[in-house]
């Protein structure tokens, strides 16, 4: 899966590249990223954060930090979502939206503890994150 797929927000102003493959890919249901998303639920992908290059309108990104651990990133212009950035992490959250030629392939569903849409499709459903991310590694039945 490794390769260069290109992104963009929603009016184009804002361009981003990532290269390599992710380390992770999933589903997200936390009540932040449902906020954030305007969605029952937030599809990932996580980067290094050097995997992740700006190649226009760099200028044109805002931030928003509601926490430490996710620094929201968007187009001034359109206000569409770009990526997070997790310092903590050392990860970046590239929205599987913003990079439509990457073939998303979700292995996990992180804080499924703070659902609002069940999601029956076998895949790992975890109470918050794994524990290499730092989260208690606890999964939750289906």
């Amino acid at each position: 899966m490794a390769g260069t797929y290109k992104g963009a927000c929603f009016c184009g102003a804002v361009e981003i590249e990532v290269t390599g493959a992710p380390v992770a890919m999933g589903y997200c249901h936390c009540e932040s990223c449902r906020s954030w998303s305007a969605s029952p639920l937030n599809a990932f992908s996580l980067w290094s954060p050097d995997a992740l290059k700006v190649t226009r309108g760099a200028e044109n990104i805002g931030e928003y930090h509601k926490t430490e651990m996710s620094h929201r990133q968007f187009c001034k212009t359109c206000g569409g979502h770009l990526f997070t950035q997790h310092p903590p992490l050392n990860m970046v959250d590239v929205y599987a939206a913003t990079i439509p030629t990457l073939k998303f392939e979700p292995a996990v569903h992180v804080f499924y503890s703070e659902k609002v849409l069940p999601v029956r499709d076998g895949l790992p459903k975890m109470k918050d994150f794994p524990s290499e991310f730092g989260g208690s590694g606890e999964t939750l039945p289906e």
